[in-house]
Parts: structure tokens; C-alpha cells; sequence
């Protein structure tokens, strides 16, 4: 069985169609999915969803590219992160530069800031972090370093950085999480540093409504074509299909600090 181990069942290209997805998930062998929060206002549909269905986990937390949105404090990441125990990580939170445009280094503080809560609030709860980190791999690993994130690790979600950066992160603790990305024939760096990345660092994930994998790219992506992730990387590293999802889902149990029978 494979694990989705970060989408976002919760957005409104699921709204209509949710028990069709989770049905899609069933017939692809795909056991479990972890839902991610993106920003406070819509958290709630979040643990909601985790909190209906026994197969669902949540997290806590606001993405770095939500500027505009209610701002966590450390007390309530880490009080609800206590208080639910369907939540199983904090975030996702981490940097992203890509967007930044002719604004300044220095105007992107808030963010560095906000980064620094979600991990000082993982490390008080006991629970990971989930990273999303896109042109900032240097910003970072620095930030995580110094905030003590090897306390507490996490994952590295829908990696596409270098190599260096995902041994920088397995040193202290991260695993690296590949999503349908991996599959596109212009990933060819990607599928290299996937190669090196040893089988019990990886996770795998859909990250939908976006970024659906090969073959069915262009489309609304869903946990069910996590499958799709696992069977190429299978194929990329000339392993079989069986071993990629039994030693990915025992990694998620593992990162997420899981009780097997609890799924």
C-alpha cells in the first residue's frame, strides 16, 4: 500500500467529489493521506476532514506564500497541535523566494519570522515539520540549523532543490518527499538527486489538486496517482514497485510518529 503524504483534500476542486477521491484512493492501493494546512481560515476543514475518516491525518500551520492572511502565534500552533490528535505535523511552513520579484531581502522578513514560530511551535509540540522551501534552499537550511530543527526533523515536501541541499537535510534528520514532478522528462536533475536519496529518507506524495504526475499531467491531480509517483521511482532506481511503497509508508509512520495500527 502506498501513503500520500501531503495533498490538500480540503480545496475547492473537492468540494463536490470528495467520497470519489477517496473511493480512487481505496482502488489505487493508497491507504493513507496526510492533508496539509496552507492558512488559519480554512484550518478547520482541514481537521475536519482528518477527524471524519479514520485513513486522514492533518497538520497546522500557514504557507510561506500567504501573505495576506491571519498570522499563527506560537501558542496556537502549539496548543492545537497538542489538543488534536489527528494533527501530526506543523506546517507547512518554510520560504519561498521564487515570488519575491524587485522586492528586497530584507522585505521578505516576515517570512523568516513566521518560519521561525512554526519551528520553535514543532519543537514545544513534539511534532514535524513539513518544509516548503522553493529558491531559499540556503535561508533555509541556515534558519533550520539555527532554531534546532534536528531536535524535531520533519520533511523536505515536493523536493525539487539540489542534492547538497537534501544531504544537508537528511543530516539533520528531514526526509525528502518526491512528488509527480519526479516523473516529468524535463525533471532530469530531480530524478538524479532522487536516485542518491537512499530508499529509507524518501517519502511520497501528490501534493494535489496540483502538479499531477505522468501520465496524467495537466489534470487535476488527486492522492489515488501518488501510485503513479511510487511505480516510477521504482522503475528510476530498479527496485520493485512493492518494496518502494512498504519502505515509503514504514517512513511515514516513522517521520510521523505513527502507531501502524492506528491507520
Amino acid at each position: 500500500m502506498f501513503i500520500d503524504s501531503h495533498c490538500h483534500l480540503d480545496f475547492p476542486e473537492f468540494q463536490s467529489r470528495l467520497p470519489e477521491v477517496l473511493a480512487n484512493m481505496a482502488a489505487a492501493k493508497v491507504s493513507n493521506a496526510l492533508c496539509v494546512s496552507v492558512d488559519l481560515p480554512d484550518f478547520p476543514n482541514v481537521l475536519k476532514l482528518a477527524q471524519d475518516h479514520s485513513h486522514l491525518y492533518a497538520s497546522v500551520g500557514v504557507h510561506p506564500d500567504y501573505e495576506d492572511t491571519p498570522e499563527p502565534s506560537y501558542d496556537f500552533l502549539v496548543e492545537t497541535a497538542l489538543k488534536h490528535p489527528k494533527i501530526v505535523a506543523i506546517g507547512e511552513t518554510g520560504l519561498d523566494y521564487y515570488r519575491m520579484g524587485d522586492r528586497s531581502y530584507a522585505s521578505m522578513e516576515w517570512q523568516r519570522e513566521r518560519f521561525r514560530t512554526h519551528i520553535r511551535a514543532a519543537i514545544a509540540s513534539k511534532k514535524p515539520l513539513i518544509i516548503h522551501t522553493r529558491s531559499a534552499s540556503e535561508d533555509t537550511i541556515k534558519i533550520l540549523k539555527e532554531e534546532g530543527a534536528q531536535q524535531i526533523g520533519g520533511v523536505m515536501h515536493c523536493f525539487t532543490e539540489s542534492l547538497e541541499m537534501a544531504q544537508l537535510a537528511m543530516e539533520m534528520g528531514f526526509y525528502i518527499s518526491f512528488s509527480g514532478i519526479v516523473t516529468f522528462k524535463s525533471a532530469k536533475d530531480l530524478q538524479a538527486t532522487c536516485m542518491a536519496v537512499p530508499l529509507d529518507r524518501m517519502l511520497i506524495e501528490t501534493d494535489s489538486p496540483y502538479l499531477a504526475p505522468i501520465p496524467y499531467r495537466g489534470k487535476i491531480n488527486e492522492p489515488a496517482w501518488v501510485a503513479k509517483v511510487g511505480e516510477f521511482i521504482a522503475n528510476l532506481k530498479g527496485i520493485p514497485i512493492q518494496e518502494l511503497a512498504d519502505q515509503t509508508s514504514s517512513n511515514f509512520y516513522e517521520c510521523f510518529q505513527l502507531d501502524r495500527s492506528y491507520s
